[in-house]
């Protein structure tokens, strides 16, 4: 028996399914998970020493890879002088004055742990400043495990068919209003439904947790319209988008405005991070400014600021890697379109920048509708295949796959090679 079966074994004695995070469990692709010992560049390796190029990324935040050396010793230099100290410093500051450089509409951030606290906080900030109740989310998209944000959510809630979740009380998500992305009528329908009530609208720019769907032509820039024409405020959820699609993000790449933005892990180097941001008008609604109250003891972490600072400093001095790694996304989705065809797999491969998803479905994927048709236990065999081939994607079809600039031409030519290989058998 493997390490990664027994350590699952012992595992599933002590945590619920055996993970700390739903998808972990390989639940959607009937597996035991595999138990990863280190990271470097392309690769993880499993605790059977087993290699494999990566795809998950973390679940996206590594865009310059593994274990980069230029984070890495950021972090270990950081390490030396303490772990934690609840109190500020000036790498905190130093992080905020770089987003608010690089991401336009910014002018102020606060900095918290996760991308789900960063959306929990900002739907606490649009509900003081505006004074309204109501949300609208979208159908499939997933903005963290906060209460009001588990209806009709993305991810792992969608993947293992709860995508909503028991504990949380009607009373709690009755003021959640669900839209169809990609469909403006479904939002000015919600709106006119509900006319001064909407605090606001909170989208995935990409929707990256139903899969990779792209916003359709005009979709964004509605979504600005309505929110003017009803008082409310867009919330822009980049914890996927956010400096992977470009450096300032979706607003910068789409060139739209959002009112407030949320980040995750990325702007930690992978490590625990999250923040919110926004205008100074509305950021000062914050304690200890104003009265929306929001705190943590961790926030602004020592070690972890010094990882984002240093990832984000690279990326600003080096913008190049944003077309390579698109243009090995967009090689990848090519070949694996190309593979398709040839075997006569009837998948649809979406693909925004360095973020793609392979869709086990015979038609293009534009909505939440779409992407629900997808064959999964297709990309439960697929899945398989393509980690007996060393390599690794997410353990679930309704997730995305992220290429780093790590990745060579040589990791892709495998992974073009594994998936012909893989779809001649499916």
């Amino acid at each position: 028996m493997d390490q990664s079966q027994l350590l699952f074994d012992r595992a599933v004695k002590v945590m619920p399914g055996g993970v700390n995070s739903p998808v972990r469990a390989y639940r959607s692709v009937n597996m035991c998970p595999r138990f990863i010992a280190r990271a470097d560049g392309p690769f993880v390796f499993d605790e059977d020493g087993r290699k494999y190029i990566d795809y998950v990324c973390s679940w996206g935040p590594m865009i310059l890879g593994h274990n980069h050396p230029v984070i890495r010793e950021a972090v270990e230099k950081a390490v030396q002088d303490g772990l934690s100290f609840g109190a500020p410093t000036r790498r905190e500051v130093e992080i905020a004055e770089l987003i608010c450089a690089m991401v336009p509409n910014v002018e102020m951030v606060r900095m918290v742990n996760s991308g789900t606290e960063a959306v929990m906080s900002a739907i606490r900030l649009a509900r003081g400043a505006t004074g309204r109740d109501k949300i609208i989310k979208f159908e499939g998209c997933y903005h963290g495990h906060s209460d009001c944000l588990l209806v009709n959510a993305g991810s792992s809630a969608l993947a293992g068919g709860h995508p909503s979740s028991a504990g949380v009380p009607e009373d709690i998500v009755k003021h959640t209003l669900t839209a169809q992305f990609n469909d403006l009528a479904s939002v000015d329908a919600l709106l006119s439904a509900f006319p001064g009530q909407v605090a606001c609208v909170i989208v995935e720019p990409v929707a990256a947790n139903m899969g990779v769907v792209g916003p359709a032509p005009g979709f964004l820039e509605g979504l600005r319209k309505l929110c003017d024409k009803s008082g409310a405020l867009l919330i822009f959820d980049e914890v996927i988008t956010g400096f992977r699609l470009a450096l300032g993000g979706a607003q910068a790449y789409y060139n739209m405005k959002a009112d407030l933005v949320t980040f995750g892990k990325i702007i930690g180097g992978g490590m625990p991070v999250g923040a919110y941001c926004g205008s100074r008008a509305l950021m000062e609604e914050v304690a200890p400014c104003g009265p929306v109250y929001q705190a943590g003891t961790l926030s602004g972490n020592p070690v972890a600021m010094a990882a984002g600072l240093a990832q984000l400093t690279y990326l600003r001095d080096h913008q190049e890697v944003y077309a390579s790694i698109a243009e090995k996304a967009k090689w990848l989705a090519e070949e694996m379109r190309r593979s398709a065809e040839k075997h006569g797999v009837k998948v649809a491969v979406n693909q925004v920048e360095s973020v793609l998803s392979p869709f086990f479905v015979p038609t293009d994927v534009n909505s939440f509708t779409d992407a629900k048709g997808s064959d999964l236990k297709s990309y439960a065999r697929y899945f398989a295949g393509m980690l007996e081939r060393g390599v690794a994607l997410a353990p679930a079809q309704f997730e995305a796959m992220f290429v780093s600039a790590a990745h060579t031409q040589a990791e892709l030519e495998a992974t073009a090679q594994a998936v012909d290989q893989v779809f001649a058998n499916l």
